[in-house]
C-alpha cells in the first residue's frame, strides 16, 4: 500500500483557516517535516511559526523562513499561539507532559513518538477528546506505510484476529546482512550503525523494546485490545548467526524479528522474538530497513502493508498526512472522533509452535539421547535433526526441529537441557511459522 500527501484539490486544504505549526525536535525527521511543508506550502494551510530544539543554535538553517522563531524554551512554545504542536523528540519523558499540556492549552498534537502511545496512548486520546483537541500518531508505527489508519478506517468493516509483522528496520538491516553475507551478528551491527540505521546503543532495537512499542498500539488500533509494553515477552536477535541462516535454509525458511498479537480463546497471545519464516511469505521477502504489516481480518482474510519504516523523509510523509487530516478536521470543525474502549484481555505470550533450537556442543557419544530423554519427559515430539559436517567436535552446532508444543513447555525443557555440561552455548530456540 503506497503512501501519498492529499494534493491540492482537496477544497479542505485550499480553503482551510492557516494552522499555526510548532515543531518540538529538529533532528532527521524534524528537518524533513519543514521541507516537505515548505516543498508545497502552495498546496495546504500550515505554516512553521516556532522550532523547539535543545542548544538550537547548532539547528539553525538558511532554508527556514526569518519570521520562524528558534527557541530552546518549550514554555514559550506551549504559551504560543500555535495551533498544532508536531512532538518528534522521542521517548516517554518529558514528551508526556509536553503533550498533556499542549492539548489543555488548546493545541492540537501529531507526534511520531512509538514509546509515548504504546505507554499512554489511552488516555491521551481522552485527553484529547475532552480538551476538543486532536491527537495524530499515524508516524509512530511503521513510518511512512499508512498502517494505522488502514487498520482503523480502511478495514473497519472487518473484524480482525491477528496482526503480524516486521517492524524494525534496524533489526531487518542486520538480519539480512548476516544471510546475504555469513557476517557475525556483531559485524552486521556495527555496519547497520555505520550506515546510521543503528544507534550507539542498539538496545531498543535489537533487544525487541521497539518492535514491542509499535505491537502494543497494532494491538490497541488494529484489534481493540488493551496491552502494556511490560506484559508483551521480547526476545533479542543477538544470538542470531550465520549458521542460524544455514539451518533455516535446509528447512526452506529464512529468519527476521517477527511481532505478532492475535486474539484466540479471550486471550491476547503478543510476542516480539526472531522467528523462523517461509521462504515463500512476504515476511521473508522484506530486506534491509524495510518494514512488513499483515493484518488477518474474520472476513476479508490477509492484507499486506508494506514499505519503507524508518528515516527521515517516509516518516516525514507520515507525519504531514497527519498534519492535513487535522487541517480538515478544523475546516469541518468536527472533533476528535470516538474510538472504542480497548478490551483488556489476559495477555501471554505462550503461543503453540513448530519449533527449531540450534545447539553448539563438545561431542560426545549419548547427547542426542540425552536432550531426547528430557523432551520426551516434557511431552515434546521431535521432528527431525540436522548436523551439518564440517565443524569442530569441540564447537559443534545442530538442529533439532519440535512438533508444535506451547512456548512454556520447550522453556521448562531447555531449561532442564541447559544444566548438561556438553554445551558450549546456551540452547537457542526460534518458533517456525507456517
Amino acid at each position: 500500500m503506497g503512501t501519498s500527501v492529499k494534493s491540492i484539490e482537496d477544497p479542505c486544504l485550499r480553503h482551510a483557516p492557516v494552522s499555526k505549526v510548532a515543531l518540538v525536535g529538529f533532528g532527521t525527521v524534524g528537518s524533513a517535516v519543514a521541507r516537505l511543508l515548505y516543498a508545497r506550502d502552495a498546496e495546504h494551510s500550515l505554516q512553521i511559526t516556532q522550532i523547539c530544539n535543545r542548544r538550537v543554535e547548532r539547528k539553525k538553517v538558511d532554508w527556514v523562513p526569518e519570521d520562524v522563531v528558534w527557541t530552546e524554551d518549550i514554555e514559550q512554545v506551549l504559551a504560543s499561539d500555535a495551533d498544532v504542536l508536531v512532538e518528534l523528540v522521542g521517548g516517554v519523558k518529558p514528551a508526556y507532559d509536553w503533550v498533556s499540556r499542549a492539548l489543555k492549552s488548546g493545541k492540537s498534537v501529531v507526534t511520531a513518538n512509538k514509546q509515548l502511545m504504546a505507554h499512554h496512548g489511552t488516555e491521551l486520546l481522552e485527553l484529547a477528546r475532552e480538551c476538543g483537541q486532536h491527537l495524530a500518531f499515524g508516524a509512530s508505527v511503521a513510518g511512512g506505510i499508512p498502517v494505522l489508519s488502514g487498520l482503523h478506517e480502511g478495514l473497519g468493516g472487518d473484524r480482525l484476529l491477528k496482526i503480524t509483522g516486521i517492524l524494525n528496520g534496524t533489526c531487518n538491516f542486520i538480519l539480512t546482512k548476516i544471510e546475504r553475507t555469513g557476517s557475525t551478528f556483531e559485524a552486521a551491527l556495527a555496519e547497520a550503525q555505520q550506515a546510521g540505521f543503528a544507534e550507539a546503543d542498539p538496545t531498543d532495537d535489537v533487544d525487541g523494546f521497539d518492535a514491542r512499542a509499535k505491537l502494543v498500539i497494532l494491538a490497541r488500533f488494529g484489534l481493540n485490545a488493551e496491552a502494556r509494553p511490560d506484559q508483551v515477552p521480547a526476545f533479542s536477535i543477538r544470538n542470531i548467526d550465520g549458521i542460524d541462516f544455514q539451518y533455516a535454509h535446509e528447512l526452506n525458511c529464512t529468519i527476521r524479528q517477527i511481532s505478532r498479537a492475535e486474539l484466540r480463546d479471550g486471550k491476547l497471545y503478543a510476542t516480539v522474538e526472531p522467528a523462523l519464516v517461509p521462504q515463500d511469505s512476504p515476511l521473508a521477502f522484506v530486506s534491509g530497513s524495510q518494514n512488513l504489516v499483515i493484518s488477518t481480518g474474520e472476513f476479508g482474510g490477509d492484507t499486506v502493508f508494506s514499505g519503507f519504516g524508518a528515516g527521515g523523509n517516509p516518516t516525514a510523509v507520515a507525519v504531514v498526512s497527519d498534519l492535513l487530516h487535522l487541517v480538515r478536521y478544523r475546516a469541518k470543525g468536527t472533533a476528535e472522533p470516538d474510538r472504542p474502549t480497548a478490551t483488556k484481555y489476559t495477555v501471554t505470550g505462550d503461543f503453540e509452535n513448530l519449533y527449531s533450537v540450534r545447539f553448539v556442543v563438545k561431542d560426545s557419544p549419548g547427547i542426542i539421547a540425552s536432550i531426547a530423554a528430557v523432551f520426551s519427559k516434557h511431552h515434546i515430539n521431535i521432528d527431525a535433526v540436522f548436523q551439518k559436517s564440517g565443524f569442530p567436535k569441540d564447537a559443534l552446532p545442530f538442529v533439532i526441529t519440535l512438533e508444535p508444543c506451547r512456548f512454556s513447555k520447550l522453556e521448562a525443557a531447555l531449561k532442564e537441557i541447559g544444566q548438561f555440561p556438553f554445551h558450549v552455548h546456551p540452547p537457542f530456540s526460534m518458533p517456525v511459522l507456517r
